[in-house]
């Protein structure tokens, strides 16, 4: 069952569950595969873009659950949910990932499974519930937060472009429709076409970022699950 949350307690649901607030070394074969079988496995969930007076409007929810119906009810996923009532909603879930080379260039290769429920060409408020909704990855050296602005807007802290483009901390590789006709959910995979290029700090970390940047005004709620990230320099 879904759970509408205030801020606080997405914060809260951020710090619990299996592994959570962890970085993850990586591994030998150089690619680190979450699924969520069992828990968030580190992942934290957050939204900006949005006015902070208007926030209850937006009715945010981010939790750790399981695919929604026709597709298999026993596989674990990370659900995020949102009103677009600004136009320009970003969703965004970010991991840490830990025992790199300090301060060295990475090459990234993403490739994100998620579960979505628009069918190809349709039509929504303010742009395609589908294509209007546009799926980014990246990477940063520091933490990506949300920030308020001086006009009590929350905004990132990284430069992820603003819907269909991309900026220098996040990239496009696709959007929310799923491929058919149908308005039910179904699994899509997508990942980037170039590796992305991203630079460690002086521990050796980075941070790992996945979200949705939307132009459709009504309510988008995507789950993800599948994520993997191969890394090498």
């Amino acid at each position: 069952m879904k759970t509408v949350f205030g801020m606080i307690a997405l914060f809260f649901l951020a710090g619990c569950g299996s592994n959570d607030n962890t970085a993850d070394i990586l591994p030998a074969g150089n690619e680190l595969t979450y699924t969520f079988t069992s828990g968030t496995e580190g992942w934290q969930g957050d939204f900006a873009d949005y006015p902070l007076e208007r926030e209850a409007i937006y009715e945010f929810a981010f939790e750790y659950t399981h695919l929604p119906f026709p597709l298999d009810e026993n596989d674990g996923a990370l659900m995020l949910s949102g009103n677009n009532h600004s136009d320009d909603l970003f969703m965004f879930i970010k991991k840490k990932i830990d025992g790199l080379e300090p301060d060295t260039l990475y090459q990234l290769n993403f490739t994100v499974e998620f579960a979505s429920n628009v069918a190809d060409g349709m039509i929504g408020v303010g742009g395609s519930p589908g294509e209007g909704v546009l799926v980014k990855v990246g990477a940063t050296t520091q933490e990506p937060v949300k920030i308020l602005d001086d006009s009590g807007w929350y905004r990132m802290s990284i430069d992820k472009g603003n819907q269909s483009n991309g900026g220098s901390d996040m990239v496009v590789i696709g959007d929310f429709s799923n491929d058919t006709d149908q308005n039910i959910y179904t699994l899509k995979t997508l990942h980037n076409d170039t590796p992305f290029i991203a630079k460690t700090n002086g521990d050796g970390e980075l941070w790992c970022i996945v979200g949705t940047d939307s132009g459709f005004e009504s309510t988008t709620t995507i789950y993800y699950s599948t994520i993997k990230v191969q890394i090498s320099n």
